[in-house]
C-alpha cells in the first residue's frame, strides 16, 4: 500500500476505521473519510487535522482524492447503494475492507491478536497498559477509546502490535496473529454466522492461524477449540485467577501461572468479567516471552482506567451510583449486572437497555428477557437498527412483554431522564446504539445534584 499516499475512508466513524485512520495520519498520508453522522469520533479525528464529510455524494469529496493514488477502505457497515461506494467501485481505485487493511499494515509484525465474542477490546486495551507500564513501545489498534491514552489508536513500535481481533463478517481471518486470545465463543452476529456451530468454527480458523511457536489462550469457559498450541485460562487451566473478592470497592485477586504465584492483585476497574480479561492479558505477554516484570504488572493493572463505555463509572455519591456500559449481548448484561450487585449490595439497580439490531434481538430475545430480569426496573427503549432494516414481529414492546419484572416501561430516548426519581439506587445504561448520546446529558444533571 505504500505507493499510496491518499487514503480516504468510507465510514470512517467507525471505531475501528477510525483506529486505520489515525495510523495513516501519523505515517504522513492524507487522510480524509466520509460517515453518515457526526459523532464524537468524528469530531476528534476533525481537531486532528483529517477532514471528514457526511454527505454521500462525489461532489462532497475533497481536493485530491478523487484520483487513481487514493486508496479507498471501507466498512461493511456502508450500503453498496452508497453513491460513493458506488463511485469509488471503479477500476482507478484500490478499494479494500478495514480488515484487509490491518491485515496488510500488521502481516511483518509480531502480532498479539485479542478476539472473542465478550471482553475482547477491555482485554486489548490491558494488554496496551500492561506493555506501557513496562515500558516497552508498541503499536496498538483498538475496538473503544482507552481511558488511560485517551484513543483507540497508539504508536510506537511497528514490530509489536496489538490488535482487537473483530469477528465480525470474519474480519479477524485477515490477520496474521503470532499469538492470540480467544475470550468468548458465544453466539452473535448471526445475521452473518447463522447459528453458533458456525461461529466456533470461525474461532477455530482464527485459532488455526496462529503457528505452532505461538500460543492461543482461551477462556476455560469457551466452547472447546482444538490445537496443539491451545491454552486454557480463568477458573482452572494454564493460567488461573483464584481467591477473587472485593476489597475496598476494588476486584482482588491471586494470580497463577507455572510456577509464577502472584498474590493480591488489584484491578483499577470493577468486574468478575474484568478479572479473567486482566488474567488474559497477564497470560498472552507471559506466554509471549515479553520482558515483563511483576511489580509493573502489579502497577498496570492497579492503574488500568478501563474503556469508554465499558463499566464506565461516570458519576457516584453517597445516594446515586451512575455507570454506563456497552453491552448488547445477555451474556454481557449478565456480568454487568451481577458485579454492579456485587459492590453495591442492597442497592436498587435501574437499567435503562436500548436493544442493538433488529437480529440480535431477534435472535436472543429470550436471553435479553431473562438477562434483564435480573434488575430491580427496566427501562426500555426502542430497538436500534444500526445497518439493519424492521423485521416484522420484533419490537421492544415483545422482549418487554417477556421480562418477568414489577417495574418495566417502554421510553423514547426524550422521554428517559424524567421517568428517574429515585435517589438510593444504581442506574445503568446499557447497549451499543445511540443510548450514548444519553451518557453526557444525564451525568451533567447527577453533577447538578438532580435526583
Amino acid at each position: 500500500m505504500n505507493e499510496r499516499k491518499h487514503v480516504f475512508y468510507l465510514g470512517i466513524g467507525g471505531i475501528g476505521m477510525s483506529a486505520l485512520a489515525r495510523y495513516h495520519r501519523a505515517c504522513g498520508w492524507n487522510v480524509a473519510g466520509y460517515d453518515k453522522t457526526p459523532s464524537s469520533i468524528t469530531e476528534s479525528l476533525q481537531l486532528e487535522g483529517i477532514e471528514v464529510v457526511f454527505d454521500d455524494n462525489v461532489t462532497a469529496l475533497p481536493n485530491g482524492f478523487d484520483q487513481e493514488n487514493t486508496l479507498i477502505i471501507f466498512t461493511p457497515a456502508v450500503p453498496q447503494t452508497s453513491k460513493l461506494f458506488q463511485h469509488f467501485s471503479s477500476p482507478e481505485f484500490r478499494m479494500i475492507k478495514r480488515a484487509q487493511a490491518l491485515g496488510e499494515i500488521t502481516q511483518n509484525s509480531t502480532l498479539l491478536a485479542i478476539g472473542g465474542t465478550h471482553g475482547k477490546t477491555t482485554t486489548s486495551c490491558l494488554v496496551s497498559q500492561l506493555l506501557d507500564a513496562q515500558g516497552i513501545s508498541f503499536t496498538a489498534f483498538l475496538g473503544g477509546i482507552a481511558s488511560n491514552f485517551e484513543t483507540n489508536y497508539i504508536a510506537g513500535n511497528p514490530n509489536l502490535v496489538v490488535v482487537e481481533a473483530d469477528e465480525f463478517d470474519r474480519s479477524f481471518l485477515h490477520l496474521h496473529p503470532t499469538h492470540a486470545v480467544i475470550t468468548s465463543t458465544d453466539a452473535d452476529h448471526l445475521d452473518i454466522y447463522g447459528d453458533k456451530e458456525s461461529v466456533v468454527a470461525s474461532f477455530q480458523e482464527f485459532a488455526s492461524l496462529v503457528p505452532q511457536q505461538g500460543k492461543v489462550w482461551l477462556f476455560d469457559d469457551a466452547q472447546k477449540i482444538n490445537g496443539g498450541n491451545i491454552l486454557t485460562y480463568g477458573n482452572s487451566g494454564d493460567a488461573k485467577a483464584k481467591n477473587i473478592r472485593i476489597e475496598n470497592r476494588k476486584f482482588t485477586f491471586d494470580f497463577e501461572m507455572g510456577e509464577i504465584s502472584w498474590k493480591n492483585l488489584s484491578l483499577g476497574i470493577p468486574g468478575f468479567h474484568n478479572v479473567w480479561n486482566a488474567t488474559a492479558a497477564l497470560a498472552i505477554l507471559l506466554g509471549a516471552n515479553l520482558p515483563v516484570h511483576e511489580e509493573e504488572m502489579r502497577k498496570g493493572l492497579a492503574q488500568f482506567k478501563g474503556v469508554a463505555r465499558r463499566f464506565d463509572q461516570r458519576f457516584a455519591n453517597d445516594q446515586v451510583v451512575y455507570i454506563d456500559d456497552y453491552a448488547h449481548h445477555p451474556t454481557e448484561i449478565d456480568s454487568l449486572i451481577s458485579s454492579v450487585r456485587a459492590l453495591y449490595p442492597g442497592k436498587k439497580i435501574t437499567g435503562i437497555f436500548q436493544p442493538h439490531l433488529f437480529s440480535r434481538t431477534r435472535d436472543f430475545m429470550s436471553g435479553f428477557a431473562e438477562s434483564l430480569a435480573h434488575l430491580d426496573r427496566l427501562i426500555l427503549m426502542d430497538i436500534y437498527p444500526a445497518r439493519e432494516l424492521p423485521i416484522a414481529g420484533i419490537t421492544s414492546e415483545k422482549l418487554l412483554n417477556m421480562v418477568h419484572l414489577d417495574q418495566k416501561s417502554l421510553a423514547s430516548k426524550d422521554e428517559v431522564l424524567g421517568m428517574l426519581n429515585n435517589t438510593d439506587e444504581v442506574i445503568l445504561t446499557i447497549g451499543a446504539g445511540d443510548i450514548d448520546r444519553l451518557v453526557p446529558v444525564l451525568e451533567q444533571k447527577l453533577r447538578g445534584g438532580w435526583l
